[in-house]
């Protein structure tokens, strides 16, 4: 177990990129080394971002300029498409990759492309990518060196299902997941449909035709079950809110059980997850900051179906805290360090 490693940031200027900063300034075996951005090139990160003032002194670098070898480990938060074109260097120069866009969660290329709209430039190395879900992958990520950071809604939507769909307690072609996002889950982008005037005092479905985070879920949902077959209807919408993720599951069940029982022992040792009493509503506030995931059931009465509830904070355990929590595991680091977090409230 190494005690300090260096880490870069490529994409260091969005929304997930300062969350990494926020996260990785507090922890204690990360020396921060070079920190990414085009449009932010020679400025100081703390010009940028201001609540960084005194607690980090590094000036944003052209991704052209960055010497990314020198780290043991990078980060890319970057828009789709960019960490492939790096990785191959990467992974033989023995560095270690967290990618937290979309780059390497879906391993069947053909259908990577046809949501992405891109060739895929690292098919080779898409192969030894490793999906970055510690509930379910714990044992593969410790010994990945490429790690593929899932999406928010993933996140959230498939640690609210894993349980079930282990033990085979549910129909998984019946599967609805009601999504909702707060407007952060975008990413840093100047769309009119995003700014404040717009989104607020507003709530919307978005991607009825399809949403690229569906093929995610799905794919690696059918990994658990092995060959049996996934089929989900995933609405997503957009909150009036900047930061959360509240997935809300309908499943039918396809025997009787106990889901407080089979919640409880799936997570029982995991330091991420809250099981709340069952007919409980977990808040996206209660989850805002920290790296949490809270569950919680309703089984409606003369009935099979039952819905599952789940929410995160998608900035971080949907992205930057579960990418160090990635990194922890690939280091052999305890899994709560520096995510040790309290939710932010109000």
């Amino acid at each position: 177990m190494k005690s300090k490693i260096k880490v870069s940031i490529v994409g260091g200027s969005g929304y997930t990129g300062i969350e990494l900063l926020r996260l990785l300034i507090s922890h204690p075996n990360v020396i921060i080394d070079q920190i990414t951005s085009r449009n932010d090139s020679g400025k100081l990160v703390s010009a940028i971002y201001p609540s960084l003032r005194g607690t980090l002194s590094n000036v944003f670098i052209d991704p052209a300029e960055a010497n990314l070898k020198e780290s043991e480990l990078v980060f890319f938060a970057t828009p789709n498409g960019i960490a492939m074109n790096y990785v191959q260097e990467l992974l033989e120069n023995g560095v270690k990759v967290i990618d937290l866009a979309a780059d390497f969660r879906i391993k069947n290329v053909s259908i990577w492309e046809k949501w992405y709209g891109m060739k895929h430039q690292a098919a080779e190395e898409l192969k030894k990518a490793v999906y970055g879900l510690p509930e379910v992958n714990r044992a593969a990520i410790k010994e990945a060196q490429l790690v593929a950071n899932p999406g928010c809604y993933p996140t959230a939507i498939q640690l609210a299902l894993a349980p079930l769909i282990k033990s085979n307690l549910i129909n998984t072609e019946t599967i609805i997941a009601d999504a909702k996002s707060g407007i952060s889950g975008a990413g840093k982008k100047t769309e009119t449909q995003l700014l404040m005037s717009e989104a607020s005092e507003n709530f919307r479905a978005y991607g009825l035709t399809g949403h690229r985070h569906l093929p995610e879920i799905e794919e690696n949902l059918q990994a658990i079950t092995g060959q049996k077959k996934i089929k989900l209807t995933f609405v997503p919408h957009l909150l009036p809110m900047v930061r959360g993720i509240h997935a809300t599951l309908y499943v039918d069940c396809i025997q009787d059980f106990d889901p407080l029982i089979i919640f409880n022992e799936c997570y029982k040792d995991e330091p991420f997850i809250d099981i709340l009493e069952p007919g409980s509503c977990p808040e996206t506030k209660s989850v805002r900051g920290s790296n949490i995931c809270r569950l919680s059931f309703y089984k409606i009465p003369d009935s099979n179906r039952l819905i599952i509830l789940s929410v995160i904070d998608n900035l971080v355990k949907g992205a930057a805290g579960q990418a160090i929590q990635n990194m922890n595991i690939m280091m052999d680091w305890p899994e709560n360090t520096g995510l040790d977090l309290l939710a932010l409230h109000p």
